[in-house]
């Protein structure tokens, strides 16, 4: 199976790789396959990373009647992926909107912790799409 990097519509360039390499390190595993170059794979996985948010879901009023006082932040991160068999030449398995969301708290932890949440639940639904038609 090859696995291609993502392209990327987000100004999030680092998304990418860090996708690419998540999807490296768990797909081969949960699906019982081989890494392989393009031109020798039985398979492919490509995309495209489309959104790249960050919201505030959890805040309150704060003291000052004009402050509002963040208590959690969430990444959304949106993509299209399909999963292509190249003997074939049919589409195994696709989403045109797979998005998935991570969380982290505004007091003491950052903006990757949300992102890598995110980024390891998308990988999963991922397996899930492809072990659902491999």
């Amino acid at each position: 199976m090859a696995i291609l990097p993502f392209e990327n519509d987000t100004n999030r360039f680092e998304l990418t790789q860090e996708i690419h390499q998540e999807l490296l390190k768990e797909l081969p595993r949960a699906l019982g396959v081989t890494n392989a170059g393009e031109d020798a794979a039985d398979a492919v996985v490509q995309g495209r990373i489309v959104r790249y948010d960050l919201t505030t879901p959890l805040f309150r009023p704060g003291v000052e009647a004009d402050r509002v006082d963040v208590l959690q932040r969430q990444v959304s991160i949106r993509v299209e992926v399909e999963l292509i068999d190249l003997v074939e030449n049919v589409i195994i398995w696709d989403d045109r909107t797979l998005t998935t969301q991570g969380q982290y708290l505004e007091e003491g932890e950052s903006e990757e912790v949300g992102r890598i949440e995110a980024i390891e639940l998308l990988v999963q639904r991922i397996v899930d799409g492809a072990q659902s038609n491999w």
